[in-house]
């Protein structure tokens, strides 16, 4: 078997089997495969694209690229949720110890960091002062076993062949491929070992899949992809649109969460919180219904038995709980409002724009070795459809360098629309695949 062979495969439209996608991610790891080779045959996925069959085929040989985990020990069914990327989404924080403070499920979550416009639940928890995220897996199960949930980041061992496939994609420009984007999703998530998993497929402006049709599309192919390989998954086609929530940044977010937990953060965030849990619960069949799911997250958000399980969670992976609850925390040098021209009604945010200027900020990183400023962010103090007067703030902006400041200000000043006449805004969920 030969690499070029299977290049000039799948660039004339054929379909790859499993043997040569097998021999493929195994040339790749052990360096066989050149770098421009695997280059040649992503771009000629890209073009070509795989069936439902070729991605799964290349998910398994991802996922068996490095190790599986096996959760038999903790004697519950094990489920996670993944996100496609968006702005201002900390949902993941709130969500592990919600649905853990249950006790029908364990919640083990590897997470990953920001890249582009997007937040990445890791920074958003490294704010936290002496949380680690790079836990061995033995200290990952140990503290699943004692709370529930436990959010982690990529180890060496779980799933090499997906860094390695990224980063070439990164450098080719095949990112945007909707079959390389599902193998890599469903092969990390599938090397965690949970029994099921429910998805946060984003589609709107700051998105990734800034098309509906684009976000459906990978919705069904990822939940195709668990049939195949004998996993429960569930995605939830969600809006992004506008920023979810108000805070948008790492320890503003965190904070945000926090307030999620206490029965009293942003409606938004609150209710896909909510939702994403219930669906948690329903696909590994500790409750009946979704209704009865939402019902018993909604008591553990009330009694803030979540937010006990999120504390724990903190402590054990040596964060300092004290200092999140600190003015300290979220303090920033520099402090900006942006505030509305005209009266009126907002009618649409440019979400990627500012996600944009969050990473101006220091929130995220254009690349993966830039430095995160935690502290950095945008307070977003209306929402689509909010009725706002003259002189009245839209954008609260928090810095600590002011050049960068103003820099995300330039952005953040033509980054809504205002109309004489309320629209009603779009739904929170647009569509569930089962």
């Amino acid at each position: 078997m030969r690499i070029v062979d299977i290049i000039r495969k799948k660039r004339d439209g054929e379909k790859l089997g499993k043997k040569e996608i097998e021999f493929f991610i195994e040339g790749i790891l052990n360096g066989e495969i050149l770098d421009y080779q695997a280059s040649a045959l992503l771009m000629a996925i890209y073009y070509r694209g795989m069936d439902s069959m070729e991605t799964a085929y290349l998910t398994e040989a991802m996922m068996k690229s490095g190790e599986v985990l096996d959760w038999k020990f903790l004697k519950k069914p094990t489920v996670d949720k993944h996100s496609t990327g968006g702005v201002g989404d900390k949902v993941s924080i709130a969500l592990a110890p919600l649905v853990a403070s249950t006790n029908l499920v364990a919640v083990p979550m590897i997470s990953g960091r920001a890249l582009g416009h997007t937040g990445g639940t890791l920074d958003k928890l490294e704010s936290i002062k002496g949380y680690r995220t790079d836990l061995s897996i033995k200290e990952f199960k140990t503290i699943v076993e004692k709370v529930g949930c436990s959010i982690i980041g990529q180890t060496e061992n779980l799933v090499p062949a997906d860094k390695k496939l990224y980063a070439i994609r990164d450098t080719s420009a095949t990112i945007e491929s909707i079959p390389l984007i599902a193998s890599s999703i469903m092969s990390k998530k599938l090397a965690e070992g949970v029994d099921a998993i429910v998805l946060d497929v984003k589609t709107g402006s700051g998105a990734f899949m800034q098309r509906y049709r684009d976000a459906k599309e990978l919705a069904m192919l990822l939940v195709e992809i668990g049939r195949k390989m004998n996993k429960r998954v569930i995605a939830l086609i969600t809006n992004m649109d506008e920023p979810l929530g108000k805070a948008i940044g790492n320890a503003i977010e965190v904070k945000e969460a926090i307030e999620v937990l206490k029965g009293s953060g942003p409606p938004d965030v609150t209710e896909l919180t909510l939702k994403l849990g219930a669906y948690m619960l329903y696909i590994v069949d500790v409750v009946k219904s979704v209704d009865e799911g939402y019902k018993k997250l909604k008591e553990n958000l009330y009694n803030r038995e979540g937010l006990r399980r999120l504390r724990s969670m903190i402590e054990l992976h040596g964060g300092d709980w004290n200092y999140v609850n600190s003015e300290e925390f979220t303090r920033t040098k520099y402090r900006y409002y942006i505030r509305a021209h005209t009266s009126g009604y907002i009618s649409q945010f440019d979400t990627y724009a500012i996600g944009l200027a969050a990473q101006i900020l220091g929130a995220g990183r254009s690349k993966m070795d830039d430095v995160i400023d935690h502290k950095a962010g945008i307070i977003l103090h209306k929402k689509v459809g909010d009725r706002i007067e003259e002189n009245d703030v839209i954008f609260e902006v928090m810095a600590s360098d002011e050049k960068n400041m103003n820099h995300a200000i330039e952005i953040l000043e033509t980054s809504y629309k205002t109309v004489k006449r309320r629209i009603q805004p779009q739904p929170l969920i647009y569509e569930v695949i089962e």
